[in-house]
């Protein structure tokens, strides 16, 4: 029920917005916890930092952050086509997979769930960028396999890829909420770096 409702509280946000936050290009992040800013302020997480670079550099583009805590790759995958078709945006990216792989769920069914919302997202007229994550090596194989699923996708699919979200702050514990898995505020601008130079290129 609780997950009927926050569909639902979705597709209304999205079909409300002022049409002045629509007025520039849209990039859209669909993305879980790592790009929500779990723990901490929304305006701290690196996509609400990639909109301010984007107005620092004069890209007329807008972001919209429609990652949510907890969104698995099915997840992400239902909602995508309401977002496609509230936002029309111009770059779609997926950020999703790490709760997939933290819960062992199938690598198969993950594969297919990317590749077809990065289908999804350029029959919209969308450019796509994929981002990557890993799995601590107490998974195992899976872990490997989890790993080599992103690359794969981003070849077979002709995508850009960051291979790993975390990889400028997953040495440095001090990067960490006392979770182990979240970035605190200061790890944000790393990972919007470490982004950027695969995202730039689908701007322009």
């Amino acid at each position: 029920m609780r997950s009927i409702l926050s569909f639902c509280l979705f597709v209304f946000a999205l079909l409300c917005l002022p049409m002045s936050a629509q007025a520039a290009k849209t990039i859209v992040i669909m993305g879980d916890s790592l790009s929500a800013g779990y723990g901490i302020r929304p305006e701290q997480a690196w996509p609400a930092l990639l909109g301010q670079r984007l107005s620092q550099k004069r890209l007329d583009y807008s972001v919209a952050n429609l990652s949510i805590s907890g969104e698995t790759s099915a997840g992400g995958r239902a909602r995508l086509d309401a977002a496609l078709k509230a936002r029309k945006p111009a770059v779609v990216v997926i950020a999703l997979g790490a709760n997939d792989g933290l819960r062992g769920l199938p690598l198969a069914q993950m594969r297919d769930n990317l590749k077809t919302m990065i289908d999804a997202s350029r029959a919209s007229g969308a450019k796509v960028a994929l981002i990557g994550m890993r799995l601590p090596p107490n998974y195992g194989p899976y872990a490997g396999d989890f790993q080599r699923s992103f690359a794969d996708i981003a070849q077979e699919k002709k995508v850009p890829l960051v291979d790993f979200l975390l990889a400028p702050v997953a040495a440095e514990a001090r990067y960490f909420q006392p979770d182990n898995l979240h970035p605190v505020a200061e790890a944000e601008p790393l990972i919007l770096d470490h982004v950027w130079p695969t995202l730039l290129p689908l701007l322009k």
